[in-house]
């Protein structure tokens, strides 16, 4: 699995778990790094933490084994690589701060 199925099928798993206003760039052409983003907002530490574990968890039982993951144990700013998309999940304070949308859109 890999470009838009895997970034849609990543997207729905943080919808699961309740990850709140999600949003999917295609940054193709735009970054050498993936070729989408998803960002999407947790409610608390925990929440933001919980839904970068279940993305993750669910993407190993599909057999994609995420590249890295970055920010589990501060809970703030998660950051999920899975190669050809990266999943930020951010608490409201982080995500109005670096307005990644704006960054990448």
């Amino acid at each position: 699995m890999q470009g838009k199925e895997l970034k849609d099928f990543l997207a729905d798993k943080a919808d699961d778990i309740k990850a709140q206003n999600i949003v999917t760039l295609d940054v193709q052409g735009k970054s050498s790094v993936t070729d989408y983003m998803i960002i999407c907002t947790g409610t608390s530490k925990r929440h933001v933490s919980s839904i970068a574990e279940h993305v993750a968890s669910e993407a190993k039982k599909n057999g994609i084994e995420p590249l890295g993951m970055d920010g589990e144990l501060e809970g703030e700013w998660v950051v999920v690589d899975m190669g050809s998309t990266m999943i930020h999940v951010m608490q409201e304070e982080h995500r109005e701060l670096y307005q990644l949308e704006k960054l990448w859109g």
